[in-house]
């Protein structure tokens, strides 16, 4: 017995096929776990440095060091972002797809 219930997938979902398998899906994967990280890794950044910047009391050395972190990170953030959103314009533009590049797809026989 199922404690959350069944969930039908909405009509027209069985379209869209996603069969991914083998190295297409490892790339895949390993993609969207870079980018996942990149989020976390911002996150943990973001604290530290306001800790840094909260932590530094008046020192223009330290609040300077913070901010160049919360820039950096920010930069950061933003490229991994505009990587995903690259490749989804470049899918829509050559494949009339999103989806594309972003998950790649191998056809073969």
């Amino acid at each position: 017995m199922n404690p959350f219930g069944t969930v039908a997938p909405p009509p027209g979902v069985n379209q869209f096929g996603g069969g991914l398998s083998g190295l297409p899906l490892f790339i895949n994967v390993i993609f969207k776990t870079l980018v996942v990280g990149a989020g976390v890794y911002s996150v943990i950044n973001f604290l530290f440095a306001g800790y840094t910047f909260l932590s530094g009391a008046g020192d223009p050395k330290k609040i300077g060091d913070a901010w160049a972190k919360i820039w950096q990170t920010m930069l950061g953030l933003a490229i991994a972002a505009a990587a995903v959103l690259i490749g989804a314009i470049l899918g829509i533009i050559l494949f009339k797809d999103a989806n594309a590049i972003i998950q790649i797809r191998v056809f073969g026989p």
